[in-house]
């Protein structure tokens, strides 16, 4: 069975193993999440289940929204995501999943959202070498230099690296490991590092690669 629930990243701390090692780990609070909708192949072409998280307040939530939920017969939530999972069976509207759906050793992929660092220049953004400091370059030590092109093509290359928004995107990291799985106070240790700031959204589910 595919596995998947949402959460909120509290932050990192570090844990003692059965042999007395240090294990670094990032907290995350996963769930209670509630199966507000299930698509099947029949009736949308695709097998996917749609979850919630984090409660909302009625007077938060627009009338289709407030239509969808009532159709669910579950309460507003503020995150909601899909996961086509190759079997759905397992899965049912109302249905909630908890932190306990994921056990101590499970291989797992968390996305997050980065942090957002700005508008940021290309050595920041790209890692670009600057300029000698010393003679003939001028007040420019930090900047991208030509971007090339001249009368052909005329144009900049589409994917050109220069200055702009830097962080604040979609992350995923792959092959973590669960350490810890506390049920009821519904938080989930992962050994390593979890994209986005403490009290970001991330999703959990089954690793790709296991």
């Amino acid at each position: 069975m595919q596995k998947a629930i949402i959460g909120k990243k509290i932050g990192m701390t570090q844990i003692f193993d059965e042999k007395g090692n240090v294990v670094p780990v990032t907290v995350v609070e996963a769930g209670p999440c509630v199966v507000s909708q299930k698509k099947t192949v029949e009736n949308d072409g695709y097998a996917a289940v749609q979850i919630g998280f984090g409660d909302l307040r009625a007077n938060k939530v627009n009338k289709p929204m407030k239509g969808h939920f009532d159709k669910a017969g579950v309460a507003p939530k503020r995150t909601l995501r899909e996961f086509r999972f190759d079997d759905t069976d397992a899965y049912s509207v109302g249905d909630i999943i908890k932190a306990d759906t994921f056990a101590p050793g499970d291989k797992i992929d968390v996305t997050g959202t980065s942090k957002g660092k700005g508008y940021a220049g290309v050595i920041k953004r790209w890692n670009f070498q600057r300029l000698k400091e010393s003679h003939g370059t001028g007040p420019c030590v930090r900047t991208g230099g030509s971007i090339g092109s001249c009368s052909s093509p005329s144009r900049v290359w589409k994917g050109k690296k220069m200055a702009g928004h830097l962080g604040a995107e979609k992350v995923t990291v792959q092959n973590l490991r669960v350490v810890k799985v506390d049920a009821e106070s519904n938080l989930i240790a992962i050994k390593g590092a979890v994209p986005g700031p403490n009290g970001g959204t991330v999703v959990i589910r089954d690793s790709v690669k296991a």
